[in-house]
């Protein structure tokens, strides 16, 4: 299955739809031509979402000898505004966008909506509006704002809904998708984690063939997975490289050496190297500049270790599709840069490889398990790349990073004390770098505050902030306070993804 991508944050979550319908998908640009797209010979193709108007200038487009080739077609949001447009009918900007949960109502009978109920909750989010359908098509649901919600020409089977099935606010959303691959397609249903990993290991094996492999360790699960993953690919040929930033999690050095030396008998390096990366970033309070000055000396770091094991060509890094959303490297805006993908310098020693660029966490958690790592391993709470850094809002200090270091094992603790760890998508403290007057033993304070962040997530691609208990807020605020040397007070970040991010920088 082809994903056409507009531009749309969410373009990756309609392929990750498609593959827990066990359904092989990838994502192409728009810029492809017909013979690009069907190059891989899809069974079907999705025209996603965009971020623009079918009238900005310029306009994402697709070539338009798609709608001829035989193959059956699915268009959503912009993607059905698109092909209406393209095949004759009329898109226009009423004045009456949809935005949220709105109710559908079926019309004419279609393939894609047998067996719903006549009125559902869909999610819609367009400013533009099907205003009539091309000739050959009929109208088979609207909703309040939107008298042409989703339209179909069943002879050369092209489909458009104006809502958005992948998104977890449409009711029967995956079923829809899964009757347009399963019924209307007639794709088999044989993607499993078991065929990712057979696919990954043997791109590994191709692509680095008998070179030195070296693989990025950071602790958190992408990059361990990925680590597991290449050791099964190319064994001996593989050196994993710790490097101790001084920013990572307590005890996360000796939680790597014993899982990947002992456990997985992976060749080790761990380089201890806080001092140079505190050194880098004395000064810098930028984000964005912290993100690439802590990508540029990973990969300087990684250059040395290379030239002393007999000067490795490859770097395997446990890249997630999120991080290379969120870096702007797609047709997707930039939000931030990660570490890993934007903040990697122009220049550098090695050709990178990244098994999981188009995947998700959920999947990677999956293939983790697959291949042997223990849950407690597979379902840790994401942990940024750089670590502690983009948890300071401000300079980095060794003192500062002390006090968040010791704040943030407190979190965990109580979080998983309360039974909430694995119900959590992250739980963690931010440190910002101002100071609040407190009261400590009827003495005047001038310390940090900590902020307590908490969200509930499928994919790190939208979040919402979790209500803990008060109990457990409580317990927080006073063993930080108490525990924790120059804090004097805790407080809590409610704020979903969007409007904000769930790290702070």
């Amino acid at each position: 299955m082809v994903v056409v991508d507009f531009g749309a944050q969410y373009a990756q979550l309609i392929a990750r739809r498609v593959r827990e319908a066990r359904v092989f998908s990838e994502i192409i640009s728009h810029t492809a031509s017909a013979k690009e797209l069907l190059a891989s010979r899809p069974k079907g193709i999705i025209l996603s979402g965009g971020p623009k108007s079918v009238y900005s200038e310029p306009a994402p487009s697709v070539d338009p000898a798609i709608y001829e080739c035989g193959v059956p077609i699915l268009g959503i949001c912009y993607g059905a505004q698109l092909l209406t447009m393209q095949l004759g009918g009329e898109v226009a900007r009423t004045g009456r966008a949809e935005y949220g949960r709105t109710s559908l109502t079926l019309g004419d009978p279609s393939a894609l909506f047998s067996g719903r109920p006549q009125v559902s909750q869909v999610w819609m989010s367009h400013a533009d509006s099907i205003t009539r359908a091309p000739d050959g098509f009929t109208v088979t649901a609207s909703s309040p704002d939107a008298p042409v919600a989703a339209l179909e020409d069943p002879l050369r089977r092209i489909f458009g809904v104006q809502f958005h099935p992948e998104v977890v606010h449409t009711q029967l959303g995956q079923e829809l998708i899964e009757r347009f691959l399963w019924e209307v397609c007639g794709c088999a249903q044989t993607w499993t984690s078991s065929s990712i990993i057979e696919g990954a290991i043997s791109e590994l094996r191709d692509r680095v063939g008998a070179s030195r492999v070296i693989c990025a360790i950071s602790g958190g699960v992408d990059s361990t997975v990925a680590a597991v993953l290449a050791h099964e690919a190319v064994a001996e040929q593989l050196t994993c490289v710790f490097v101790d930033t001084g920013l990572m999690r307590e005890r996360e050095g000796e939680r790597v050496e014993e899982l990947l030396e002992g456990k997985f008998s992976v060749d080790l390096v761990h380089v201890r190297a806080a001092d140079r990366f505190l050194a880098a970033l004395e000064g810098v309070t930028d984000p964005e500049e912290k993100r690439k000055t802590i990508g540029e000396l990973f990969i300087r770091v990684f250059e040395d270790v290379a030239r002393g094991i007999g000067d490795a060509h490859y770097l395997v890094q446990g890249t997630l599709y999120p991080d290379v959303v969120e870096s702007g490297d797609t047709d997707a805006a930039m939000i931030k840069s990660h570490h890993n993908v934007g903040g990697l310098p122009e220049v550098m020693d090695f050709e990178v490889l990244e098994p999981f660029r188009l995947l998700f966490k959920d999947e990677v958690r999956a293939i983790g398990e697959e291949l042997g790592l223990s849950r407690e391993i597979v379902w840790r709470q994401p942990f940024p790349g750089p670590g502690l850094a983009v948890r300071i809002v401000g300079e980095v200090t060794p003192e500062r990073v002390e006090i968040l270091r010791a704040a943030d094992a407190i979190v965990v603790e109580e979080v998983k004390a309360a039974g909430l760890y694995h119900e959590l998508w992250q739980s963690f403290a931010v440190l910002p770098a101002v100071r609040t007057v407190g009261v400590m033993g009827d003495d005047r304070t001038y310390a940090y505050p900590i902020v307590l962040r908490a969200v509930t997530s499928d994919d790190a691609m939208t979040a919402d902030w979790a209500r803990l208990p008060y109990d457990l807020l409580e317990r927080l605020s006073n063993r930080i306070i108490n525990e924790v040397p120059g804090v004097n007070r805790v407080v809590l970040d409610v704020t979903s993804k969007p409007p904000g991010t769930i790290e702070w920088e």
